[in-house]
């Protein structure tokens, strides 16, 4: 029993001795501590102579931009402007009068043409329409004659008209077969020729006339032989104009051949051009 006793009476001794042992600390730690201590001190001040340097580096460097974090602190106050409000004036109090219609101003130019649209549909079917009133006869828009002489014919002291004895073509009775002159009852422009037989040693001395106005001239020189001699003009003519032939007068010896077997002299005209026609 001394054993167990024994252990239990040291443990309980080693509970109850004072602390100071442990309070106290031995020369090693101590000096420890010391050179601890020591080393802080030097590098606070060398944190302080970096801090100072900095800031001597930050006054030389060029002013940066101010920008500022929305979650910093503001460094100053932003003065807002004030508002001011306008007054509001009621337009309809200082309306006038209506003003008088101005003139009305030039037209401007035209757009261009737009494109062409489809084609539509076609309509119903109209109505039958009633009938119309009855219009004006059939005007006759023609005009044509054709004549021939049998007979020679010599000249004198005086004009001749060529009078014809043959009528092949007498549409309506335009030319009258006892003066020999045509007369128009169409107006419009004609187409007139003119075909004798000179007699030989002699001249062929004739005149196309319109309203007593000589308009060509039909000639022949003397010759041995006697020969076909022809003549065509265009006239446009006017209602109740004439037209004829005529011979020369008897300053020289001046004649026209023809037999009674057969036709040697002829006469033709016709309407070409209606004056009323488009």
């Amino acid at each position: 029993m001394e054993g167990p006793w024994a252990l239990s009476f040291l443990l309980l001794a080693c509970l109850l001795l004072p602390d100071s042992t442990l309070s106290q600390p031995s020369a090693p730690e101590e000096e420890q501590g010391q050179a601890t201590r020591a080393p802080s001190h030097r590098h606070a001040a060398r944190a302080e102579r970096d801090h100072e340097k900095y800031h001597r580096n930050l006054d030389k460097q060029p002013p940066r931009s101010q920008c500022v974090r929305c979650c910093d602190p503001p460094t100053h106050s932003f003065v807002y402007p004030m508002y001011q409000p306008l007054p509001h004036i009621n337009i309809t109090i200082l309306k006038g009068e209506k003003g008088d219609r101005g003139e009305r101003g030039l037209q401007g130019k035209f757009g261009k043409a737009g494109s062409a649209g489809s084609k539509g549909h076609m309509g119903p079917k109209g109505q039958k329409g009633s009938i119309g009133a009855t219009g004006e006869p059939c005007k006759s828009h023609y005009a044509a004659f054709s004549v021939g002489r049998k007979k020679p014919l010599h000249s004198n002291d005086y004009y001749q008209t060529l009078l014809f004895d043959t009528e092949f073509v007498n549409l309506y009775g335009h030319f009258n077969m006892f003066t020999g002159k045509f007369y128009c009852y169409v107006p419009g422009i004609y187409y007139f020729a003119l075909n004798v037989h000179t007699w030989n040693q002699k001249e062929t001395y004739l005149h196309m006339v319109k309203n007593g106005v000589e308009v060509v001239i039909l000639y022949a020189q003397q010759s041995d032989r006697s020969i076909m001699q022809s003549q065509s003009v265009m006239l446009e003519l006017q209602e109740q104009d004439e037209v004829w032939v005529r011979l020369f007068k008897g300053e020289r010896e001046n004649a026209v051949f023809s037999d009674e077997y057969d036709t040697y002299v002829t006469f033709s005209g016709y309407l070409i051009k209606h004056s009323g026609e488009p």
